[in-house]
């Protein structure tokens, strides 16, 4: 029996001992490849990257996976709970893995053996880590194997804590979201110290299958798994009782949070914004960096730029018709499902689409587009209204003709028809006013003239009907915006504001064709200062200027400014014919205003990557002592403007003097009332195709076009004075309200002479007609009645009536006349 004993024993040594050979030569060929544990230490996951408004409201967020990372400090405990309970509750006490809890689980399995049911796990949060960082996902005993192996050498390499926050800010909780944080904001649209205890445990309920506990499509089993969640954390102690019941009757609550621009208005800044950082940075850097990105948006200014431009392109647009409905659908029993599938402006929320129920001559019945739930379902709830004769008028006259065909609603709407409307009297009155996407569209920017911040950008009525930003991305001919140039380049050389420059009909030949450029409206008026050429926008004035002073000259400052980066030096350029964009022009304008100096028009302010490190900042200008300590007598901190003089200060000035009058006394005379000085220039070109205003004050900056997107005659009389110039003055009126008025600087040593308005000279003392004007030191009124461009024209009846030099000068045949 002792030999038998012996020998069993030895045969048991030896099975275990080739058990032990094959099981190292398994193990040291798993091991062989493993991945490198190490870099853990150097965790840098795909983070979302935030934009920002000037004030830190959250614009917008960009991510292939959206996280946001969080080190374990900034997690509260009652999160670290839920998941320790519903993932490994023994995590701070096993090594890695967790022995007891791998019995269970093959004890569990053995009993399930055969029954189809899914094999039951018992991977530690370690192990979760080893296999979500270092391994694949596929269901092998080799990566079983080497998941283990791994969480032993984590366990010894890194704390409990940093396994926890690695696990935290990296797992999948669905809808796109990975991380706590992310999860957070994505199902609830909290930061995570915010999230109660139901939301808590729900979110810990993910990892485990996102799919299979979707809070839209299987909410009875999302509720289920969440209060398992609920149960385990009161079993461990982590929440009473009484709070672990109250939080079980409590419904999911999901608000997911709305992906894209989150700040009202802000579409078109944030997509350029989005573009400039691709542009510089790469997509990856954008959608996987974590940047931090402040921009220079003011919300409110955007808020305000939105609504003149909208009001405007609309004030156009039904001036020239209806166009009919968006759709037609059947009116049944219920119209409220098929209207819940056309497409409203999801960024024009003051617009509501309708269907039309019943027309009548005195009225319109209408159903409202019914909301719809989360998860796509179309809400029960079903809202009508009514359309008054009078708030759809604009409508009677159809926009494929020039009269009205119809007097009545029944005339325009039919049963079926699917509309845009908008309250009347507040949302809920029942009263609705015809609406229509306006086919005509613009761009409208504003600046700061002295940093070159853009307040506020509008690329079109509405991001939704069109995500080509009209603003930056458009070029359009700016027409006779782009004159102060022409001028600021003449009084830069020699000219002065009261210089004279004929005004008369003239003709170019080259290559056989000729050009005979005219006035808008035809006609002349003769001899004019350049104060008048610029306020009436005399396009015959600005070529014989233009012509006088070479072309190359007015290039070389159209590229100086920024309009053009390579102006084809052509006579017709300096009527605006080239293309530019409005961002371009608001930008040049900007030089104007601010004295001269250059500035490089920007959206961003600052950009931080994912560790607060600054790695781009718009701010060039040094502030030697903004940053002390304290306050110890020193004198104050001094800003070390280091900004290229483009221009003469004076120069600025008389072009901004000259562009008040255009305000006061010219194309756009009546429609700017500001309670301050206000500069700008309208700008129409050839047929009405464009329409421009581009004015500021000594503060802000802005500029707007109006066209169609195909270039099409927007009709007669639709000029820069009379379709932008009234969409600036409800801007800046709101813009600039509540802030105190200043005035345009006047540089020292500018002189201040009174001129005859007509002849340029010197005004006598209650000499009619009269207008202070400004000098450069060294230059002054004509003492002779000199026109440049007049050979063999006579001075017009009417400067020789008005003015008694150029009278007396005529009659005694002073040289250099004409």
């Amino acid at each position: 029996m002792i030999r038998l004993i012996g020998y069993l024993f030895g045969l048991a040594s030896v099975l275990a001992l080739g058990v032990a050979v094959v099981a190292a030569i398994y193990l040291a060929g798993v091991t062989k490849d493993l991945p490198d544990y190490e870099v853990l230490s150097s965790y840098a996951p795909p983070v979302t990257t935030r934009i920002h408004a000037g004030n830190g409201a959250l614009m917008a967020e960009y991510a292939r996976e959206r996280r946001l990372f969080l080190p374990i400090q900034a997690i509260p405990d009652r999160v670290k709970a839920a998941f320790l309970s519903a993932e490994d509750k023994n995590f701070y006490n096993h090594p890695g893995v967790d022995i007891y809890g791998l019995g269970r689980a093959i004890l569990v399995n053995l009993q399930n053996f055969g029954s189809g049911r899914r094999p039951v796990g018992a991977s530690t949060i370690t192990q979760q880590v080893a296999k979500n960082f270092l391994l694949s996902a596929d269901q092998t005993i080799d990566r079983k194997v080497k998941e283990a192996i791994l969480s032993f050498r984590i366990e010894q390499t890194y704390s409990k804590d940093k396994i926890l926050e690695l696990y935290l800010n990296e797992i999948f909780f669905g809808l796109n979201s990975y991380g706590i944080a992310g999860a957070a904001l994505t199902y609830f649209d909290k930061s995570v110290t915010e999230l109660t205890i139901a939301e808590t445990a729900y979110l810990a309920a993910l990892p485990k299958g996102p799919s299979n506990y979707h809070p839209f499509r299987h909410p009875e089993a999302a509720t289920e798994r969440r209060n398992w969640v609920i149960d385990r954390m009161v079993e461990n102690g982590f929440v009473s009782k009484a709070d672990g019941d109250d939080a079980k009757q409590q419904p999911l609550g999901i608000t997911l949070r709305r992906s894209g621009s989150s700040l009202f208005a802000s579409d078109y800044f944030a997509e350029e914004v989005r573009r400039q950082i691709i542009e510089k940075y790469g997509d990856k850097a954008l959608y996987e960096g974590g940047l931090s990105v402040r921009t220079s948006l003011d919300p409110k200014m955007q808020i305000e730029a939105r609504k003149a431009l909208q009001a405007g392109l609309v004030a156009y647009d039904e001036k020239r018709g209806y166009r009919g409905p968006v759709k037609q659908i059947p009116v049944g029993s219920d119209w409220g499902t098929p209207l819940a599938e056309v497409a409203a402006l999801a960024d024009v929320p003051e617009w509501k689409l309708a269907v039309v129920l019943a027309v009548s001559k005195s009225s319109v019945d209408i159903g409202l587009q019914p909301a719809k739930e989360a998860g796509g379902k179309v809400a029960a709830e079903r809202t009508t209204g009514t359309i008054a004769a009078d708030d759809m008028e604009w409508a009677y006259r159809s926009g494929k003709g020039d009269r009205k065909t119809a007097k009545s609603p029944d005339g325009v709407l039919a049963p079926g028809d699917v509309v845009f409307v908008e309250p009347v009297g507040g949302e809920n009155s029942g009263r609705y006013r015809l609406r229509q996407p306006p086919k005509v569209q613009g761009g409208l920017v504003a600046m700061d003239p002295h940093t070159g911040r853009v307040l506020a950008l509008v690329g079109g009525f509405s991001y939704s009907q069109s995500e080509f930003n009209r603003a930056t991305q458009a070029m359009r001919q700016p027409g006779s915006s782009f004159k102060p140039f022409v001028y600021a380049a003449a009084l830069d050389n020699g000219y002065t504001p009261a210089s004279v420059i004929l005004d008369a009909p003239i003709e170019f030949v080259s290559g056989g064709q000729v050009w005979r450029p005219q006035n808008y409206g035809g006609g002349s008026a003769g001899p004019s200062t350049l104060r008048l050429g610029i306020e009436k926008s005399r396009n015959l004035m600005t070529v014989r200027l233009a012509n006088d002073m070479g072309m190359n000259l007015v290039a070389e400052y159209a590229e100086r400014f920024g309009i053009y980066d390579k102006m084809n030096p052509v006579l017709a350029m300096s009527l605006g014919s080239g293309e530019t964009t409005v961002m371009r022009m608001v930008s040049a304008y900007a030089v104007l205003a601010n004295g001269g100096k250059q500035i490089k028009p920007t959206l961003i302010d600052r950009i931080q990557d994912r560790y607060g490190k600054t790695i781009f900042r718009h701010e060039e200008r040094v502030c030697e002592g903004c940053n002390a300590s304290g306050w110890e007598g020193q004198e104050e901190p001094n800003i070390v403007d280091n900004r290229e003089q483009v221009l003469d200060p004076m120069t600025s000035y008389q072009i901004t003097s000259m562009m008040e009058g255009v305000v006061l006394r010219g194309t756009a005379a009546g429609k700017i009332k500001l309670d301050r000085p206000v500069a700008g220039k309208t700008g129409t070109t050839n047929d009405e195709k464009d329409a421009w205003f581009v004015g500021y004050t000594p503060n802000l900056v802005a500029g707007l076009y109006m066209g169609f997107d195909t270039p099409a005659p927007l009709g007669r009389g639709s000029t820069g004075g009379s379709l932008p110039a009234p969409v600036f003055n409800e801007f800046m009126q709101a813009a600039i309200a509540g802030t105190p008025p200043t005035k345009f600087r006047v540089p020292d040593g500018m002189q201040l002479i009174p001129v005859n308005r007509k002849t340029g000279m010197q005004a006598m003392d209650g000499e009619p007609d009269t207008i202070i004007e400004a000098f450069k030191p060294g230059t002054g009124p004509a003492d002779t009645f000199s026109v440049i461009g007049m050979e063999g024209y006579m001075a017009p009846e009417e400067i020789l009536r008005t003015s008694p030099q150029a009278n007396q000068a005529v009659q005694s045949g002073t040289p250099g006349l004409f």
